[in-house]
Formats: structure tokens, sequence, C-alpha cells
């Protein structure tokens, strides 16, 4: 069986149209149609049924695709640990950073782009618990996250930093006498958060839940400088890191300690018991000089 043929027929069901496939992986349509038949042919069952514009999956199809996801994931391995070869003159390396700390992992970026230029770093923005699903998948080499993770997670993990959490507040009488804020406190007001797709959302709820405490929440949003603009219109409050809270502007807001155990604890998590590419091992050891007080954590 053909390798091209199972990664047309998956891309093809992904994007639900040969056309775009073909986009997709930068090859005709003919040539998609061509290795698709042969497929067919070769497998001996019908693969797609075409309803109108859609295509759906016969029993076998659905089969092959499942298999073929699993197929192509090794194969993806394999390549991988053959570009290994080259001593990281070529190679590529998918990161997952959650959008609110670009700018503390922007040293560490530069570092490794000087070191291994011919390593093509592919960034995506995404919450930490979205990360960790992605890595979980083989779609993200290795991610950084809100640490600790659920203990079951199959995931090795290596704390970088850790921060204090704030209390993000509007510049009022009302707070100015105020040095720290519990969470008992907090929950008499409305809440802004960031969104479920971030582990310090899930953090947060836990810690509340652990002293009885319901907060009304008023809002979610992945952006944290639209938390931000939302506390200085006077919609709530919002818990924030302490690195984010220095980047907003001090004349309109105020934050202040939040008064619980609770930190912005944030490291690389990375597939237990799974291949860990030479890139990525390169960029563990990147962030370790750059964090030398780093230690290993391994989740069990």
């Amino acid at each position: 069986m053909d390798v091209r043929a199972l990664r047309y027929f998956t891309e093809v069901v992904r994007q639900q149209s040969f056309t775009r496939a073909a986009e997709k992986l930068f090859v005709t349509q003919p040539t998609i149609s061509k290795m698709l038949r042969q497929l067919r042919e070769e497998l001996g069952c019908t693969l797609l049924l075409r309803e109108g514009r859609k295509l759906h999956l016969t029993d076998s199809g659905q089969a092959v695709y499942q298999r073929g996801l699993v197929i192509l994931q090794e194969f993806h391995q394999l390549e991988a640990q053959l570009g290994d070869i080259n001593q990281l003159k070529t190679g590529e390396l998918r990161l997952g950073i959650p959008p609110m700390v670009g700018m503390q992992m922007a040293g560490s970026i530069s570092a490794f782009r000087r070191r291994y230029p011919g390593v093509q770093l592919k960034i995506s923005e995404f919450g930490g618990l979205t990360a960790q699903q992605a890595v979980l998948s083989g779609a993200l080499d290795i991610a950084l996250t809100a640490l600790p993770i659920e203990p079951e997670l199959p995931l090795n993990t290596l704390e970088l930093m850790h921060h204090p959490l704030c209390v993000l507040l509007p510049r009022s009488e009302q707070w100015r006498d105020h040095h720290t804020v519990g969470l008992a406190e907090l929950a008499e007001h409305p809440l802004l958060i960031l969104n479920e797709e971030f582990a310090l959302n899930r953090q947060i709820r836990k810690a509340f839940q652990r002293q009885n405490l319901t907060p009304t929440i008023a809002l979610r949003s992945a952006q944290w400088d639209f938390l931000a603009a939302m506390v200085q219109a006077g919609m709530g409050l919002a818990i924030l890191p302490e690195p984010i809270c220095l980047r907003l502007d001090k004349q309109s807001l105020l934050w202040l300690p939040l008064e619980s155990e609770l930190q912005w604890s944030l490291g690389l998590i990375w597939r237990e018991g799974s291949y860990l590419s030479r890139s990525a091992e390169a960029w563990i050891e990147c962030c370790r000089e750059h964090w030398p007080d780093s230690a290993p954590r391994l989740s069990v």
C-alpha cells in the first residue's frame, strides 16, 4: 500500500473535497482521484460515497481512515527519526505556546533559532488544555502549559517558571486601602476569567470549590487584554498572572496579590513513552539553559 494514497485519502476526508485536498497537498485533482481509485481496487472495497456535495465514509472507509491516521502518524515519526541523522541541520519542531506567554518565551525561541537555523519552527497558539490534547494526539511535538496537569495524563513535564497571580481591579476608592484580595471577597463580585481552553481557568475554579465558594462568572474570554478592558469598564474583576498585569496601564487599573496558594506555574509537556525528536530534545535543552533552575517533573 502506497503511503501517499493513505495521505491523499485522509486529506480528502478531512477537507470533504477532492479539490480542496489537492490544493492542500499541492497536487492535481486527477492525481488524487487516480491514487484513491488504486487504493479502492487494492483493498477491494468502496471507501467513499458521494451524496450531492458531501462525501460519506462507508464502514470500510471509516476503518481505513482511522487506521490510516495511525499509520501516517507512525510514518511521520519515522521521517523525524531519519531526519535526525543530519544532526539538526534540517527538521521540524511543532511547538504549542499559550497566547499569554509569547513575550516570556521570546528569549529561548531566539536562542533556538540561532543555534539551529535549519530547523523549521512551527508555533501554534493554544490555551493550555487544548495544547495538552494536541500533544497527546501527536499534532504537536511539545507545548508549554500551566502546571500541574491532571496526573492520569501520559505526559512528561518540565517546570520552567512560576509567578504569583493577581486580582485585576479598577483604580477606584473602594480598593485603595486593600493590600491583597482573597477568594471569599472575590466571590462577592462578578468574575472575568480566561475561557475553558486555558488550564488556569480550571485551577481557579477548583480553588473556589475547595473553599465551598461559588463565584459569579460574568465573562469568559481567550484574550487577557479584553478581560483587562472589561475590568476598566467596571464589568467585574479578573485574576491574571503578575507578568500580564505588569503590561497594563497603571493609571486606570490596579492589581493586588491574590491571597491563595495558587501560582501561575508554566512548563513543557511531551508525550510519555513516545519517540521525542532531536529537535524537541534540543528545544528542552535550550529551555533548561534559559531557566537554569528548572527541574524535571515526571507526571505519573
